[in-house]
């Protein structure tokens, strides 16, 4: 058990959050085969940073990489907000020695300073009223010298849909300034490159676009996977825990510059490390 800030450690969440189980990637839905690449790939890029630390997930959802990551780290904390979303990670990780979840609020992370040496949060920063407070929290829960990861969908990418319950999506360079006006150095990558080979590419991608700017795509997991299936065939459930027996090619995100507008792929990485006084 990690330590948390002395005095009441009750996780103040508010009694009325959105249902964040709707745009949460659970096990009770279905994906298509892009979507669990891009999942696999998330965490995999992560456990390079993981191997024996102490590793915090903000957000995790329902916790389909904690697992992946616990078998690189000393010990993994995966929270989030939904105490509904932490069901599935509780099912799934009861009894492994090094997982532990809880609930957890981004803007006011209930630990020591200086408890981690990783902090991840994936695809959740739009969801945040106040991401400042998270990185300001993110700097101070971090150990010398650690490291903060944060993926998310590129705004830029021309067939990007918001999702519900979002503040604001970020481009490549509007991350890279939000994260060094709060004081972290930032290296920046890509992945999911859009593919306009094929005519079939080439038409999914018009379909899509249309779909979007009509907004035509429901707002819901559940509810977008018959458009999933127009646009990628068949689809397949999405796992409890991420593994590297699923057969997936890995390809490690791109480096990218941050002051030029990045349309050719679909999500965003960064990289971050607080600087010293």
């Amino acid at each position: 058990m990690l330590p948390m800030l002395s005095g009441d450690s009750t996780v103040n969440i508010k009694a009325k959050e959105p249902d964040y189980t709707i745009v949460t990637e659970i096990p009770a839905n279905r994906g298509s085969q892009e979507q669990i690449t891009r999942l696999y790939a998330r965490y995999r890029f992560a456990s390079e940073y993981c191997k024996n630390k102490d590793v915090l997930e903000v957000a995790c959802g329902a916790g389909i990489g904690l697992g992946y990551l616990a078998k690189f780290a000393h010990k993994v904390v995966g929270g989030d907000i939904d105490e509904n979303n932490l069901k599935f990670a509780l099912e799934t990780y009861n009894g492994r020695s090094n997982i532990e979840i809880l609930p957890l609020d981004a803007h006011s992370l209930s630990f020591d300073n200086g408890s981690f040496d990783v902090v991840i949060l994936y695809e959740a920063i739009y969801y945040l009223p106040r991401p400042e407070e998270f990185l300001d929290e993110a700097r101070r829960v971090l150990r010398s010298n650690g490291t903060l990861i944060i993926c998310t969908a590129n705004k830029d990418w021309p067939g990007f849909n918001p999702s519900p319950y979002s503040y604001r999506y970020f481009s490549a360079s509007e991350l890279y300034s939000l994260l060094k006006n709060n004081g972290f150095d930032v290296e920046l990558f890509a992945d999911c490159p859009v593919l306009t080979d094929s005519f079939k590419d080439k038409l999914v991608s018009i379909i899509k676009k249309t779909t979007v700017k009509l907004h035509l795509i429901p707002k819901t997991m559940k509810g977008k996977e018959k458009f999933k299936r127009l646009f990628f065939g068949k689809l397949v459930p999405l796992p409890p825990e991420i593994t590297d027996d699923m057969g997936i090619k890995y390809s490690s995100p791109v480096s990218i510059p941050h002051d030029n507008p990045i349309t050719q792929y679909k999500v965003l990485f960064a990289l971050a490390h607080a600087r010293k006084c």
